[in-house]
């Protein structure tokens, strides 16, 4: 069994690179590719300035490469529509298992001998997320004069049902829960004291500046400054770099730099970062003074999330609900939650800058009360009046 490797140590013998494809182009392309690993690689270079959208268009376009050359047998560019139909019944049970997917509770690096492309079976939604990926791949190959045609282009296109509404951010009776969990985490302990005044720290960053993962594991200390206004005022300011390394200035509040304070008292600094200091954002709490990875932040927030919804449980079946959607939430929701509350009290256009929308419209999808809220302001205010008869 040939072991596997990933898209940027992938090499595959001349009948299945792609160069002699059946569903290569004929006539000259716009991209001097001649191998479908060369190809794939142009169309992911598009995405470096977009590093979880790199990460998640990666993933899918090795797992395709991989099962192509080392279990069916073909190259990239000899995809047929069946051979794709096959592909999608591979992502619902990929088999054998030990080959291409990783032992529970494993997290290897992309170089370790124990890496594989799967956590597990795809479910519906995330066989749904790759083959889009894929197609928009394979359709950016088309039209870059590599492929002839997209094989996926052929897939019946199902209509789909309209799922439960779920509303990705946290109402203001959640969001409690999960500040009481995070003011309630044990301190006896140092490493204890240290971890609870990150997870503070952490989501204080979440909430009040509405940041991106990717931003606080690239953003540092040197990040906070103070700039004098017009009106003759201190205001201390973040500066982050987001999608498309654009950088954006963070309003850092009155109650964010005393957050702050209070973290970087806990890990035993100075109260206020310096100049240019190369400190992260957030401190691992053993080991050296690194950025921490993605998913040791997102792990963080899942745990407070489980430690919220076992709360609400303990306040009877009533609860269940809540509990359930609090288990659902991850760090991106906390992105959300931030801009829906902002957007109760602020000008839209406050919550766009903050966030860094390009766009007023993205922030406009944060433009909903919470239903019971707006249910209750609607029937006191809005009335049509009949007379009684």
């Amino acid at each position: 069994m040939n072991p596997l490797v990933t898209l940027d140590q992938l090499v595959f013998p001349a009948r299945l690179d792609g160069s002699l494809g059946r569903n290569r182009a004929t006539s000259p392309g716009q991209l001097t590719a001649t191998d479908d690993r060369s190809a794939v690689l142009a169309w992911l270079a598009r995405y470096t300035d977009s590093p979880a959208t790199l990460a998640s268009y990666r993933k899918e376009a090795e797992r395709l490469m991989l099962w192509c050359g080392l279990q069916h047998g073909v190259a990239l560019s000899d995809l047929t529509h069946e051979d794709l139909l096959i592909y999608q019944r591979f992502l619902a049970d990929p088999q054998p298992a030990e080959r291409w997917v990783m032992a529970p509770g494993q997290k290897p690096s992309r170089t370790s001998l124990l890496w594989r492309p799967f956590a597990g079976p795809l479910g519906a939604s995330s066989q749904r997320q790759a083959l889009s990926i894929l197609n928009a791949m394979l359709s950016w190959l088309v039209g870059a004069g590599y492929l002839a045609g997209n094989p996926l282009a052929l897939s019946r296109r199902k209509r789909r049902h309209a799922a439960p509404r779920v509303s990705r951010f946290l109402p203001m009776e959640h969001w409690t829960v999960v500040k009481t969990t995070i003011e309630a985490m044990p301190v006896t302990t140092e490493r204890d004291r240290l971890h609870a005044s990150r997870c503070r720290w952490l989501f204080s960053l979440l909430y009040l500046g509405g940041l991106r993962v990717s931003e606080i594991c690239n953003a540092t200390m040197g990040g906070f400054f103070s700039r004098r206004g017009a009106d003759g005022r201190e205001r201390w300011w973040l500066e982050v770099t987001g999608k498309g390394r654009k950088a954006r200035l963070v309003p850092a509040t009155s109650e964010l730099m005393a957050e702050l304070i209070r973290y970087r008292k806990v890990a035993s600094l100075g109260p206020l970062p310096l100049e240019g200091e190369a400190l992260p954002l957030m401190i691992p709490l053993i080991g050296p003074t690194k950025p921490m990875a993605r998913s040791a932040i997102h792990e963080i927030v899942k745990a407070v999330m489980r430690e919220s919804a076992a709360r609400l449980r303990q306040r009877g079946p009533d609860f269940e609900a809540a509990a359930a959607h609090l288990e659902q939430a991850s760090t991106h929701w906390m992105r959300h939650t931030a801009g829906s509350h902002l957007s109760e009290k602020a000008d839209i256009k406050v919550v766009r800058d903050n966030l860094g929308h390009a766009n007023i419209s993205t922030t406009s999808v944060y433009l909903h009360s919470e239903d019971d809220a707006r249910h209750d302001a609607t029937a006191a205010v809005h009335r049509v009046g009949w007379a009684t008869t």
